[in-house]
């Protein structure tokens, strides 16, 4: 059974006409009366118009549509900015005395970094940062390739 039929079963599927979209077509323009005659019936073409026709009033659809398609945009961004929450407020807090706080410098720490220093599948050292004379995660238990001299990261 085919994938179309599976997917909708009570329409009649024909690709080269995309009819189950269009099934309604006029026999008569709704503009002059003239009989509308055409060998493929598109889902971009006019239904209520003969091509003369819809020369001459497709400006005023597209413009309508083009003002239909606008208005749903602009709707939609003042439904989007209608739901927005609004941030919480910003508070800052001075020093009871009326001065502002001695800015404190974050503590420096002194602790030496190293590189995890073990034989890759390359043949490489690994060239990971590690705190401390360790190997990284990946390489947790190898030994390292270089001295503990030369795994000193000096920054």
């Amino acid at each position: 059974m085919p994938a179309e039929r599976l997917l909708f079963p009570q329409i009649d599927y024909n690709a080269s006409t995309l009819s189950f979209l269009t099934d309604y077509r006029p026999n008569f323009c709704s503009e002059c009366g003239e009989k509308i005659v055409r060998l493929r019936w598109r889902v971009w073409t006019s239904r209520r118009f003969c091509g003369k026709c819809f020369t001459r009033m497709g400006r005023g659809l597209l413009i309508r549509r083009a003002w239909i398609s606008l208005v749903l945009v602009l709707f939609g961004v003042v439904i989007g900015r209608g739901l927005k929450r609004e941030p919480p407020p910003l508070v800052i807090q001075r020093a009871a005395s009326g001065q502002a706080a001695p800015a404190t410098q974050p503590a420096v720490t002194t602790e030496e970094t190293y590189i995890c220093g073990a034989r890759t599948k390359k043949g490489t050292p690994c060239s990971r940062r590690v705190r401390g004379p360790v190997r990284c995660w990946q390489h947790k238990g190898a030994k390292a390739m270089l001295p503990l001299e030369k795994l000193i990261v000096k920054e």
